[in-house]
């Protein structure tokens, strides 16, 4: 009786807000109604929280969340949650080491909504706030940028000496050596964000020198990340240089997966790199292997374990990267996570473990000596969420928003054989979607009826419109 008044609880809310995906497989269709109603829960006072035990107050999860499904799901919602974490919308505020996301996110935005006036005050506090981090955070011995990885801001994360034995705190600020460390999940962050300063900047017409500025540092950034983090020999990535130089051969699943999702590395070897790479029962985990301090029976809370967050993007490489295996492992594993009772029970969880597939926060600094720092994983995690929207619209679907268009290039794993996205709104159209057949050749393409060689349609496209897609 709990998951039948779940399912239509959830069915109610998604279908009243105007979205509603309809696929011949009913547990995609309720993971992804699932999603949505956990955004929508964890919107209060128009402010996207973190989840149902958090507040709203990180760069990192806003920007993500806005990134992987808000911006066009829920436009207003997404704008002021990320203008809620400017200082005054004149700098990007919260932990500086992976706040400069914001930048990829609010580009994002313009390109699912089409708002100028938008762009044209993100891109300042984009530009003020790089102009900023450059001062600050620049290693100039290396070319890369200091700080811990991507969201990573539990000591868990990282191994000896950047973790301290003697030091209980949690918090990886509080272990001195994290300050000087290079990591690759937040130097391709920075790469992306100079990509879409430049990107931006041309479309204001800024200058020709400012844009080519930045694409000059985007260009010697992907240089360093090679140089410093990647292993030919291997097609592999290092995960961080610590403060004595040392590289750590760690995979890091947001880091490789950046590098793909980025271009960073592509063709044969980004695809090489995505199949061979490390991943446990229920999907690829933040960080492995297990640092000695941890262990099966004790997995580190940023270490060897699931975070969904970390799988949605690890899936968008894959899709990038051309690896079909690697999408479809992760979006039914994740399916799974977040509906099974055993698992997630109707519920996105925070964190996994990644042998059980039950909900595991994880353990964080020196657990043997102090069991209070064995973590719970928290309830209606939205960035969990939003990972299997975006698995489902630019996996499955196959959205590709540009400047000047909104491309598709669907792909139909197996297990489903016909998706229906009914009431998209995108810019000022309303787009119902069909798409009928199987993997990722398009047939036929039809918008209102009448085929077209193209596989867009223009962003200036206003009113209802019906989109047919027919796949080899």
């Amino acid at each position: 009786m709990k998951k039948i008044i779940c399912i239509f609880c959830v069915f109610i809310s998604t279908h009243a807000f105007g979205q509603e995906i309809i696929t011949n497989n009913i547990a995609v269709n309720e993971a992804f109604r699932l999603a949505v109603r956990t955004v929508d829960i964890n919107t209060r006072r128009d402010i996207l929280a973190a989840g149902a035990d958090y507040g709203g107050e990180w760069t990192r999860d806003i920007s993500i969340n806005s990134w992987n499904g808000a911006s066009l799901l829920r436009p207003k919602v997404a704008e002021k949650s990320l203008w809620s974490i400017t200082l005054n919308r004149d700098t990007i505020g919260h932990q500086y080491w992976d706040k400069i996301i914001w930048v990829i996110a609010v580009y994002n935005h313009y390109l699912v909504t089409g708002d100028k006036k938008f762009l044209e005050q993100a891109y300042k506090c984009s530009a003020n706030t790089m102009n900023a981090l450059e001062q600050q955070e620049l290693d100039k011995n290396y070319g890369l940028f200091k700080g811990p990885s991507v969201f990573n801001d539990g000591i868990a994360a990282y191994p000896e000496p950047i973790y301290e034995p003697a030091n209980n705190s949690s918090s990886v600020l509080d272990h001195k050596n994290s300050a000087y460390i290079k990591c690759l999940s937040t130097n391709c962050v920075y790469y992306g964000a100079y990509i879409a300063l430049s990107k931006m900047s041309r479309i204001l017409d800024a200058g020709k020198i400012i844009t080519g500025n930045y694409e000059r540092k985007a260009y010697n950034l992907k240089q360093e990340i090679l140089k410093y983090f990647y292993n030919n020999d291997s097609n592999s990535f290092n995960y961080l240089i610590d403060q004595n130089g040392h590289a750590y051969k760690a995979q890091e699943g947001l880091g490789l997966s950046f590098a793909v999702i980025f271009n960073i590395i592509d063709g044969n070897k980004a695809k090489e790199l995505i199949a061979h790479a490390v991943v446990s029962k229920y999907g690829i985990t933040s960080i492995y292997p297990d640092f000695p301090r941890n262990s099966e029976q004790k997995p580190g809370r940023h270490n060897n374990i699931i975070w969904p967050m970390v799988n949605g993007f690890f899936a968008k490489a894959a899709i990038v990267a051309g690896n079909d295996t690697m999408f479809n492992k992760e979006l039914y594993n994740l399916t799974h996570l977040a509906l099974d009772e055993d698992k997630g029970d109707y519920n996105f969880r925070e964190v996994y473990n990644p042998y059980s597939g039950k909900p595991d926060g994880g353990w964080q600094a020196n657990g043997d000596k102090y069991p209070e720092y064995h973590w719970d994983s928290c309830k209606l995690q939205t960035w969990s969420a939003t990972a299997y929207i975006s698995m489902v619209l630019n996996g499955i679907i196959g959205l590709q928003p540009n400047e000047r268009s909104l491309a598709f290039a669907p792909y139909l794993p197996a297990g489903i054989s016909n998706i229906r996205l009914k009431s998209l709104a995108y810019r000022n159209a309303v787009l119902d979607i069909s798409i009928k057949g199987k993997n990722k050749v398009i047939k036929t393409f039809s918008v209102d009826g009448k085929q077209q060689k193209n596989h867009f349609i223009s962003s200036a496209m206003q009113g209802k419109h019906t989109i047919v897609i027919d796949m080899n």
